[in-house]
């Protein structure tokens, strides 16, 4: 069945709810994140209740799984969970939710509401789970709630068609500069899921921390695990707070989190960082170091470090041993084995490295690093499975077979597209969520920035430069989380949401983008958002005041908010803003003595933060 275009675009259905007040009637609007590709809206409602059954055509274990997501949300929020029934050839008619494989491609699905019934099709069990995952935002937003609410569980009349954009949507997380629990892992998967986002990239090992079990190399984690401290601050500001640090993954909850992921579609790509970064694994193994040191230890700063794996047959036999328990762990054809950041000093200084370039003609440390990476491709590539680098694998040639992950812009990508290598597009600061996403004057340190929701939102992954069939290599988007300022789940969550919100969008939804339809959902996806506690940063609400330079004695001042239909309100003698106040058009211009003190209103009220921003020479 192919997907048919509708006639009805999803932008003026709505830019139209934005301003719908709230109670039952909310549920005749459609908000969904990521935007569907093909929306028609008709007229009327289905009620779910306990009344309702859901009939599927196939009850193997995997629909039976899927349907069981929508009575789990539905046992806590409306206290009651519905029937499930085999039933290869239910006719409509009979109140209920239908699961209907109709041979559509993977992870599309169709999805058909009528006030008698609600139609899922797919071709594959991602495009039911993700049929499901548009159904649940249909569905009033207090579904998300982990209490009962009482509420008319009213889905709006629809015929939905959509697809992915990209077949690689991913989020990273990195657990090595701070470290997650299993029970924070899986919940950073559900709400990737619940925004169709596909692939998590779990980074494994760092300079400061080595957090996966090797059965053969126990010192990995008896040891590798620890810092003895960490760093308070930025990685210049040479406090520590004297604590030991550490935690790591057993290979029996990586496989449960690894079943975790795939009942909700998500593929699991772990990252074991090679040849830099490498310091935890050295400190526990010093023969695979270049031996230029006397002792070595666990990082306890954040940055790069010279100390890199040296490129002796000790070494590769350690990284084949350890992909290969990476191999038994991680069904996913694709590894991702880092590549990034890898000083070439040691290597400089090490007689065996200078052997190797002269053994094998090789111009420099830069095609030395590609020998590394081609040879451990060549191991990965015997085992059945694929390498993914960042961009520095480019570097000196790159391997044959490899993928790239961009993060340095976007030149890396482009160059990799130019070559036919496959490209996943994830470059700061612009897909950053580690940088400040407001004012980083009244917010906690991060590492650099500001990237605001707006940026991430309007970036497009495929660049213009390439040729049509260059572009076809842009396989996908990813957000990246680096935990150097983010120590606890709660500072993960505020830095990844909302942003992640546009990037799930910008992979999934192949739509035109438009900046006020997104704003008008993703508002009202705020309540989803509520009824899951997750601690999303409500900047959202606020001016952002921005300060261009001009002369010593004066500073030209812009200013935006991202909630739709909001007027900025601003002072400049110290005092509150209210509605009274200067309204914000157009920039304007203050000397030293002023201070800008700025909010948001909206229908006559006030619907965030009053801001403020002090002239600095």
């Amino acid at each position: 069945m192919k997907l048919r275009f509708l006639l009805f675009s999803v932008p003026a259905l709505i830019i139209a709810s934005c301003a719908v007040p709230s109670g039952d009637v909310e549920a005749n609007f459609i908000r969904v994140i990521p935007q569907p590709q093909h929306v028609r809206q008709d007229e009327g409602s289905f009620t779910l209740d306990k009344g309702t059954v859901v009939f599927l055509q196939e009850a193997d274990s995997q629909y039976v799984r899927i349907a069981g997501f929508l009575n789990e949300k539905l046992s806590k929020a409306a206290g009651f969970t519905l029937p499930v029934r085999e039933e290869k050839s239910a006719e409509e008619g009979r109140k209920g939710i239908y699961f209907r494989n109709a041979g559509l491609p993977d992870e599309a699905y169709h999805l058909n509401v009528t006030p008698s019934g609600i139609v899922i099709e797919y071709g594959t069990g991602a495009g039911a789970f993700y049929g499901l995952q548009t159904l649940l935002q249909l569905l009033p937003a207090e579904v998300f709630s982990q209490e009962k609410e009482s509420v008319k569980w009213v889905v709006p009349c629809c015929d939905i068609e959509d697809a992915p954009r990209f077949k690689y949507r991913g989020m990273h997380l990195d657990v090595c500069l701070h470290f997650f629990d299993v029970d924070f892992i899986k919940r950073y998967i559900d709400l990737m899921a619940l925004h169709k986002v596909n692939r998590f990239h779990w980074h494994l090992t760092e300079d400061q921390g080595w957090r996966l079990e090797i059965k053969r190399y126990p010192l990995l984690t008896e040891k590798g695990q620890w810092r003895k401290e960490t760093v308070i601050g930025s990685l210049k500001s040479g406090i520590y707070d004297g604590k030991p640090y550490g935690g790591y993954y057993s290979q029996e909850e990586v496989r449960d989190i690894v079943r975790y992921a795939a009942d909700r579609f998500v593929t699991i790509i772990p990252e074991i960082e090679m040849p830099g970064h490498a310091l935890a694994a050295i400190a526990c193994y010093p023969e695979l170091s270049c031996g230029l040191e006397e002792t070595y230890e666990t990082a306890t700063r954040w940055g790069i470090f010279r100390q890199v794996y040296c490129t002796k047959e000790e070494t590769f036999t350690f990284l084949e041993n350890v992909m290969d328990e990476v191999f038994e762990l991680f069904p996913s054809k694709l590894v991702h084995i880092g590549g990034d950041e890898c000083p070439k000093t040691s290597w400089k200084a090490c007689e065996h490295c200078q052997g190797v370039i002269k053994k094998f003609g090789l111009k420099d440390e830069f095609e030395l690093q590609s020998w590394f990476i081609q040879r451990m491709e060549r191991y990965i590539n015997s085992k059945g499975r694929e390498i993914i680098g960042w961009d520095e694998i480019l570097q000196g040639g790159l391997a044959p077979n490899a993928k790239v992950m961009s993060w340095l812009g976007e030149e890396g990508g482009i160059k990799a597209a130019q070559q036919h290598h496959e490209v996943v597009m994830t470059p700061y600061p612009k897909y950053y969520l580690d940088y400040w996403q407001a004012d980083p004057d009244s917010e906690p340190l991060a590492m650099g920035g500001p990237t605001l929701l707006k940026t991430m939102y309007d970036y497009d992954p495929v660049p213009e430069v390439l040729t049509p069939e260059e572009q076809a290599y842009i396989i996908g988007v990813e957000g990246c989380v680096w935990t150097e300022y983010m120590p606890s789940p709660a500072r993960v969550e505020y830095m990844a949401y909302p942003r992640m919100c546009a990037i799930a969008e910008t992979g999934w939804s192949k739509t035109e983008k438009d900046w006020e339809d997104f704003t008008c959902r993703l508002e009202h996806h705020f309540k989803r958002l509520d009824g899951l506690g997750v601690g999303y940063c409500k900047a959202f609400f606020d001016p952002y005041i921005e300060f261009h330079d001009d002369t010593p004695y004066n500073k030209v001042v812009t200013m935006s908010v991202d909630a739709p239909g909001a007027e900025i309100h601003y002072t400049l003698d110290g005092s509150d803003p209210t509605e009274q106040s200067e309204r914000y058009e157009l920039p304007f211009v203050i000397n030293r003595s002023q201070k800008v003190r700025a909010v948001a209103i909206r229908n006559g009220n006030r619907i965030g933060n009053i801001k403020e921003k002090i002239f600095r020479p």
